[in-house]
């Protein structure tokens, strides 16, 4: 670390890299998702999977004001993700990739997000819509999905611009339609 004249002080990476970064849950994701082979692998193939959220008590105060959005963003650790690899394989191609360019759930540190519908606030109960995450997934954050803005009308996708939409789908819903045996 080093102090600057002003007072402040500046971390290098070394510094920071060492500190590490800890996080604790706010809550538990419950869905009806038990097996991750079985389970949609983005929101937007999962438009027909409820779930819901139970927040801890100590943070109940941070859902005030919530139940006025449609959509929320949470974020999460994936609790069950294999180890960390940089090179994956998505589920949309067989052709390595590199982790940061996908949403593999094994990352350096296994954060994930999802965009879900938020269909009503209970005490502390968020009941949603669209939940592509396991049963009892630790939750890290909520933060409100805000069209002004978070909405981007023009974006590229990168290798994914590749792969049509009837693919996707299929795909993204890996055997979720599938009644187990």
């Amino acid at each position: 670390m080093t102090t600057r004249d002003n007072g402040t002080v500046e971390r290098d990476n070394k510094d920071i890299a060492e500190q590490g970064i800890v996080f604790s849950p706010i809550g538990m994701i419950r869905s009806e998702h038990q097996e991750a082979g079985r389970t949609p692998i983005q929101p937007i193939y999962a438009g027909d999977c409820p779930g819901r959220v139970e927040l801890f008590p100590q943070f109940a105060e941070g859902l005030r004001d919530l139940a006025g959005f449609s959509h929320l963003y949470l974020l999460f650790h994936f609790d069950r993700a294999a180890p960390a690899r940089l090179r994956v394989k998505p589920f949309l191609q067989d052709v390595e990739r590199g982790v940061f360019a996908t949403r593999a759930p094994c990352r350096p540190n296994p954060i994930g997000l999802s965009i879900v519908e938020l269909l009503a606030v209970e005490g502390l109960v968020l009941h949603l819509n669209g939940v592509d995450i396991l049963d009892r997934t630790p939750l890290l954050d909520i933060k409100p999905y805000t069209a002004r803005f978070d909405r981007v009308a023009t974006t590229r996708n990168g290798w994914q611009d590749e792969v049509d939409d009837a693919t996707a789908g299929r795909l993204g819903r890996r055997s979720y339609d599938i009644k187990p045996r």
